[in-house]
């Protein structure tokens, strides 16, 4: 393949590389740093491509494995070592120790709510929220795929009104009691 059919064929697929990169990383300008190490890398290796092959999964495949390598890179070096005897500096932190307990209590909270869901709408968003995917609660549940994402989006719209209920009166109760 010549340089210019390379080039051409780069560039049709210029839009769906970007759409990619911008789905890994979920930022704008990390994006586009992909998009050009992934440009950079496909024009310097062009003759590892070998023709007659899908030309774009090879360059997401190069896009993948840039991400990969940088998200690998990144972990490592956000990792602290302490050598010392005693991990004086792991355990010197001036961090407030975090108390999970208001987050508990919002969990038993937004569970009692659940529970308070017709049987129709809080099964199958109980095993959508277990990790059961459509499909899996459909078959389960012996109902249509249809069915099934609508009880769940109507159980979700049930939630967020009860929530926005229960949480605006409590809001009042402590703006009138200050």
């Amino acid at each position: 393949m010549s340089r210019f059919e390379f080039s051409n064929n780069f560039d049709e697929q210029t839009k769906v590389l970007r759409s990619f990169a911008f789905s890994l990383t979920k930022n704008d300008e990390a994006a586009h740093d992909l998009f050009q190490e992934t440009a950079y890398r496909a024009f310097s290796n062009k003759e590892k491509f070998r023709p007659g092959t899908n030309f774009r999964a090879w360059l997401m495949t190069i896009m993948k494995n840039i991400f990969i390598n940088n998200y690998r890179r990144r972990k490592r070096y956000n990792t602290i070592s302490d050598h010392t005897s005693n991990l004086y500096y792991l355990n010197s932190g001036e961090d407030d120790i975090f108390n999970k307990g208001e987050v508990t209590m919002f969990m038993e909270e937004l569970f009692e709510i659940i529970d308070e869901l017709p049987e129709s709408l809080r099964e199958p968003f109980q095993m959508y929220y277990e990790g059961f995917k459509y499909h899996e609660i459909a078959d389960k549940l012996d109902l249509p795929l249809g069915t099934v994402k609508s009880r769940i989006y109507f159980a979700r719209k049930e939630l967020k009104e009860k929530i926005k209920v229960q949480y605006n009166n409590i809001y009042e109760l402590n703006s009138r009691a200050s």
